[in-house]
């Protein structure tokens, strides 16, 4: 079995997207007096989405603990992923954000895009790696 077929490239994927939901949502909410005015983004919104992103984080990093991670939240967490970018598209649009705002959402819609991307080619391969193990 090859490492991206295997179990371990998912669980890892996932502790990467829990590793930067918690790193992202600790910020927004750390610096939440000072964040509106950097980065041209409402109070609110950086409020419910730090907070989103931390439970978020919790979840996805207790999935990343099970020895199989199961195949529909992974599923569910890359289309998360994929419309948490489509998200950050439309804040940018309409809120007009400061250059660091559009930055600062850039870098979240890039790092979920990967992630997503991560998490469908490790449930691919590790179908793949199933099937042929059946076969065998």
């Amino acid at each position: 079995m090859s490492f991206l077929a295997s179990p371990t490239f998912l669980r890892r994927v996932l502790w990467a997207d829990a590793a930067s939901c918690l790193a992202s949502g600790a910020v927004q909410l750390a610096a939440l007096e000072a964040l509106p005015a950097l980065l041209g983004l409402p109070r609110a919104l950086l409020l419910e989405s730090g907070l989103f992103l931390l439970a978020y984080a919790l979840v996805v990093g207790w999935v990343a603990t099970r020895p199989q991670p199961p195949r529909a939240l992974v599923a569910l967490f890359a289309i998360g992923n994929a419309g948490w970018a489509v998200g950050c598209a439309l804040a940018v649009a309409w809120l007009a954000p400061t250059a660091l705002g559009v930055a600062w959402v850039a870098m979240q819609a890039a790092t979920v895009l990967v992630l997503a991307d991560l998490q469908w080619l490790g449930l691919r391969r590790s179908a793949a790696g199933r099937e042929t193990a059946h076969a065998a």
